[in-house]
């Protein structure tokens, strides 16, 4: 069995990434910054998704001398030229929860109609060694930001994100469903191929 790190202390995305990662043929003991408490937060300064994703990656797989999964991931809303792109998780300022990101989102977009408000969520995963990185892989999902939050599943921004396949948000849709769209689950897609040849060519 190999230990993977997850390279964040966030227990709802860990959650969520444990459970794409469970495959049968995929012998891995999934581990996440929380169980290193002695390793501080890693910064997510970087300009884009995919630095602060390898960021993450390498940090952990050096702090811990184990193979390491870093993802960064974020809302980009075409009427807000992008944003809040690269700080969705502190659009509301440094602390902030995701009520108060959410809140902030609407009240930019309350005057925007429904048809112009096309978002996508984007996600960069990395894969480090404690020598190198092994890939970088991205997955997107397109959608809408509704006018409310809508379902109390997820986190962060899902309550207000409904993807153009359902007419509901992720804050609604079952697990099961948002772990196969997702813009996560479509980047995870590719991180276990990465992953599956990685530890068969390492045997």
């Amino acid at each position: 069995m190999t230990d993977l790190v997850l390279a964040t202390h966030n227990r709802a995305k860990v959650r969520e990434l444990s459970t794409m990662l469970h495959k049968p043929d995929l012998d891995l003991n999934v581990l996440s910054l929380v169980d290193f408490p002695a390793i501080p937060r890693i910064p997510e300064d970087a300009q884009s998704f995919r630095e602060n994703a390898v960021r993450k990656a390498l940090t952990a797989a050096r702090e811990t001398g184990k193979l390491s999964l870093g993802d960064d991931s974020g809302l980009e809303v075409d009427a807000l030229a992008g944003q809040p792109g690269v700080l969705s998780a502190r659009f509301a300022g440094e602390s902030a929860t995701d009520r108060e990101n959410n809140e902030k989102l609407l009240a930019l977009l309350r005057d925007v109609p429904e048809r112009q408000r096309q978002a996508r969520f984007v996600c960069y995963i990395a894969i480090a060694n404690p020598e190198r990185i092994v890939d970088v892989v991205e997955g997107s999902c397109a959608g809408i930001i509704v006018s409310r939050e809508r379902g109390s599943g997820g986190f962060g921004y899902d309550p207000l994100f409904q993807p153009v396949e359902y007419s509901k948000t992720f804050g609604e849709l079952s697990p099961r469903i948002k772990n196969r769209i997702s813009h996560r689950a479509r980047a995870m897609e590719k991180a276990l191929m990465v992953l599956e040849k990685y530890l068969y060519t390492r045997e």
